[in-house]
């Protein structure tokens, strides 16, 4: 059945608030992933089909779309994010609404967008103070039907080399693509999530087999010579070989 939900957050970032409105407005690929700009305009056209709902830079942007594009179980989805100066307009604070209608599953879709939306706002305010307002390259790659597995999150963390206690904040040397050792800062972590800091990238680890889809990886690479193909082959082939998949 049919029913309505409502994810709200509020953080405060050490970013100025046109800094916020850059990055939630042409900045996405730094932080989820790279979007049409909106038309700047209430009625203007917004991504996946939306329509803008609120404009008022550097203060307000909203969008709302009806029959989401892609999204088979969402009738209705609707992004607000309202910034307000802080600090003599040095920092900012943010309040996040992401709202809409669930067709159907209605505890495990919300319970999945809820966790992504604090991974997702955690990576933008790793962007807007380590990165912004460098250009990004961007890619994103799923594992195999393996893991969809109860326990392939798990697998995942085993084959970074992450030990159970590894605190969050600390440097790590972590396996990645080609069998190499990785230097990063663990700078996310849950039984749903994992997020590394290295000096020109920010590395997301999805356990979206917690809600029946596969693991998945995001590289939001900064480096002035990245390349999103070579990003998504080397960690695909990784990923793959986390669960025993070899091409």
């Amino acid at each position: 059945m049919p029913q309505e939900f409502e994810i709200v957050r509020e953080f405060e970032v050490d970013a100025t608030p046109e800094e916020v409105w850059e990055a939630v407005t042409h900045g996405t690929g730094g932080y989820l992933w790279p979007m049409e700009p909106p038309e700047p305009r209430v009625g203007g056209a917004g991504p996946f089909g939306s329509e803008v709902t609120a404009w008022d830079p550097p203060h307000r942007y909203a969008n709302r779309v009806s029959a989401a594009e892609g999204v088979s179980r969402q009738t209705l989805n609707q992004l607000d994010h309202t910034i307000e100066p802080r600090d003599g307009g040095r920092r900012a604070w943010v309040r996040y609404v992401h709202s809409g209608i669930f067709v159907d599953d209605w505890d495990n879709q919300y319970d999945g967008a809820s966790r992504h939306t604090d991974f997702y706002l955690h990576t933008l305010r790793e962007y807007l103070t380590r990165f912004a307002p460098r250009p990004v390259t961007f890619a994103t790659l799923n594992g195999p039907e393996a893991s969809t597995a109860a326990d392939a999150f798990t697998a995942v963390r085993d084959a970074l080399g992450l030990a159970e206690d590894t605190p969050v904040g600390g440097t790590v040397g972590v396996r990645g693509p080609g069998g190499g050792t990785l230097d990063a800062v663990l700078d996310f972590r849950s039984p749903y999530f994992i997020g590394l800091r290295t000096g020109n990238a920010l590395i997301r680890f999805f356990g979206r087999n917690h809600w029946g889809a596969p693991v998945g990886i995001s590289v939001h690479d900064f480096a002035p010579d990245a390349d999103a193909k070579a990003n998504e082959l080397a960690w695909q082939r990784w990923l793959d070989g986390v669960y025993g998949v070899h091409g």
